[in-house]
């Protein structure tokens, strides 16, 4: 009873939705031979629907027609009738489950790129640039125009003989139909564009077209944005008029509605809104979208916690709420609500490790969750008990790492220890978590705790581990997640030994007190170097961070290293870029950076107070090293067998001593994904 308004079932269209949760349109990069929803997409649905989620709408920026590129992201192709039997395998494992599923369809028009596969002339209304692909286009055609809607229809056809419950028309985002709303990209004076009813004119002839193809009784919304957030674009005013005009045909089922446009690189970070911002930040943009129309809405930013749904819901703002990374850290979160088991809930914090990964063209993964789109593979999301022996599993290292071997293990059965030097678990997160922007990663160790709690493992904390301890425990399988540490020593010409330069680890976990006036070199460009320069200017020091690479944070996904760079200049921290850190000297009470052009080889230097050097880790093997002759697989994996999810030969093999096994940053450093996915794949099978 306390998520009433969460389970209350809700009609759109003809249809009946068993409750009000949604995951959202996103591209998923799961689409396979030439776009069909295989194997995978398949599995990955069907978890969600499996789980209690209500209404899935798959297949974000799936498109219509040839001209819009679908290779780039493996998305959905809609283009041919090949789909149509991909989409009732689809249909029938979501509806087995009691969900429903729809998908988006668009056109991207100038959205794209044009650099590969069919090599494409994108289109625009205009023949206006799109800034964060930097494409080109061409100015659109009256042909070109009427094919693209009839391209329209046919997919939507395809749609509803495949079995899906509706599609999604994609006008956010600067896709083809919002592109023509917009003042900003169309320029026309012709009958499609000019007034307000000529530049609605474009998506008007695909909802016509649609419609005629599909019927009334198949479900047909709209996704649009409630803000361009454009000095020059859509105002909120503008969109609720465009909303009002579309609903008032009595053509439009429902309006999904999201918060900026994303167009540019700082926009972009506003659509799938990061750690660093509140909840729900754009709620309000699809209240006002909700007061004009007549049909439901739907809001999807930054709602990741059921209690936060359900105030939503309570209180009118909107008749569905997405949790689509809600869906992807944990695919069960509406079965665990009904259970009542809401703090078993492994809770999205924010990271957006899917989505940057999508940017790049990579397959949708979760930083926390490694079963998540590896289902068609037999990771499993709930881990059954062993129906062999049961074993004395020793782990050593309390990041993420140790903590998901840990789990894993007790929930297979095993009588588990765990050791961490520290005086609390975390690892890296910890230190992370210090960072301004950073502070809700700390959700995935806050889940563990509660884990290892309730499976009742021996949580040794303050205690390293070492052979002598280990042995005395008699376990038939030790696994190291020992993790790294800093890598200051590559480049001697940094004097780490002389202690000329500090590592971020030093400045966030307050071994090192900040300086006045600061260097950072980070070698690496991802999360940690752009953290502390942040944790720097936060703490009122004055910061260069300086790198050999092509940018600051070069490597920190499309989502998020826009809320860095707005945080970096407002703190007025300088990024400079091209220069290598070959040296550092002492010169009285001041250090002195030496700084190489890497092109011209030039040299200039910096005296500061201050250098902390980001150059990744180095693995922390010498207990492995200690325990690796003593243990009767030398400490190695089956690479076949780790890599097809199979379980490690030796586990059922008799045998003197015990199996050892190492995961993570021990291993060679990566990422906490890859931790954790070392983890469950390692030890599902104990």
């Amino acid at each position: 009873m306390a998520f009433d308004a969460l389970f209350q079932p809700i009609e759109i269209g003809n249809l009946t939705i068993r409750n009000r949760v949604v995951s959202t349109a996103h591209a998923e990069v799961h689409a396979t031979d030439g776009g069909m929803t295989t194997e995978r997409y398949v599995k990955y649905y069907e978890e969600k629907a499996k789980g209690g989620c209500g209404l899935c709408i798959c297949g974000g920026s799936s498109p219509v027609s040839i001209d819009s590129p679908q290779p780039w992201w493996s998305s959905v192709n809609l283009t041919t009738d090949r789909i149509i039997p991909h989409f009732q395998n689809l249909s029938e494992a979501v509806h087995r489950h009691g969900g429903k599923i729809m998908i988006q369809i668009t056109h991207m028009g100038r959205r794209s790129r044009w650099d590969g596969f069919d090599w494409p002339a994108l289109l625009s209304p205009s023949g206006i640039r799109e800034p964060v692909h930097r494409s080109t286009c061409k100015t659109i055609e009256e042909e070109d125009i009427w094919r693209i809607v009839n391209d329209f229809a046919q997919a939507a056809r395809r749609v509803k003989e495949g079995g899906l419950d509706g599609i999604e028309l994609s006008c956010v985002h600067q896709h083809l139909i919002d592109q023509f709303w917009s003042p900003r990209v169309n320029k026309r004076t012709d009958e499609w564009g000019g007034t307000f009813e000529g530049r609605m004119r474009f998506g008007m002839e695909v909802l016509k077209a649609v419609r005629a193809e599909v019927g009334d009784d198949f479900v047909v919304g709209m996704r649009i944005c409630g803000d361009e957030f454009h000095p020059d674009g859509l105002t909120h005013e503008d969109m609720k008029q465009i909303a009002a005009y579309y609903d008032a045909t009595g053509q439009v089922d429902f309006f999904g509605v999201v918060g900026s446009g994303c167009d540019t690189h700082d926009t972009l970070a506003n659509v799938i809104p990061n750690m660093s911002y509140p909840p729900e930040p754009f709620l309000h943009l699809a209240a006002g979208i909700k007061e004009v129309v007549n049909t439901p809405v739907i809001h999807a930013q930054n709602i990741k916690d059921p209690n936060q749904a359900e105030r939503i819901l309570e209180g009118g703002y909107v008749d569905l709420v997405g949790m689509t990374r809600a869906h992807i850290a944990d695919p069960h979160l509406i079965a665990k609500i009904k259970m009542g088991q809401v703090d078993r809930i492994k809770q999205c914090v924010g990271a957006n490790y899917c989505i940057d990964r999508q940017y790049q063209g990579l397959d949708v993964l979760c930083i926390q969750n490694a079963a998540t789109s590896r289902e068609y593979m037999g990771l499993p999301h709930q881990i059954e008990p062993t129906e062999g022996p049961h074993r004395r599993v020793v782990v050593v290292g309390g990041g993420p790492g140790g903590m998901e071997a840990a789990r894993v293990a007790a929930e297979r059965g095993h009588t588990v220890t765990l050791f961490e030097a520290q005086e609390q678990l975390g690892g890296q997160i910890t230190l992370a978590a210090k960072a301004p922007q950073r502070d809700q990663i700390a959700g995935i160790t806050r889940w563990y705790q509660l884990e290892l709690s309730r499976l009742g493992i021996d949580l040794r904390l303050g205690t390293r581990a070492d052979e002598a301890i280990i042995n005395d425990l008699r376990p038939d399988i030790v696994v190291l997640a020992t993790g790294g540490t800093p890598f200051l020593s590559q480049n001697p010409g940094w004097g780490a030994d002389d202690g000329l330069v500090v590592s971020s680890w030093d400045i966030l976990s307050g071994a090192v007190a900040p300086g006045k006036n600061v260097l950072i070199f980070d070698a690496i460009c991802e999360f940690a170097g752009v953290s502390v320069a942040d944790y720097l200017a936060e703490k009122g020091a004055q910061v260069e961070i300086v790198t050999d690479d092509i940018k600051p944070g070069s490597a920190v996904g499309g989502t998020t290293f826009p809320t860095y760079y707005r945080s970096l200049y407002e703190k007025e921290v300088i990024m400079t870029s091209d220069l290598s850190m070959p040296t550092v000297y002492r010169e009285g009470e001041s250090l002195v950076a030496v700084l190489e052009n890497e092109y011209t080889g030039a040299q200039e230097e910096r005296v500061v107070d201050q250098i902390v050097v980001e150059n990744g880790l180095r693995p922390d093997e010498a207990l492995y090293y200690a325990l690796k002759p003593q243990s009767r697989n030398r400490g190695q994996l089956d690479l076949e067998a780790l890599y097809a999810i199979k379980p490690q030969p030796w586990l059922s093999e008799e045998g003197e001593g015990f199996l050892l096994f190492r995961l993570g940053d021990c291993t060679a450093p990566r990422n906490t994904h890859a931790a954790i996915y070392d983890a469950l794949r390692i030890c599902k099978d104990f």
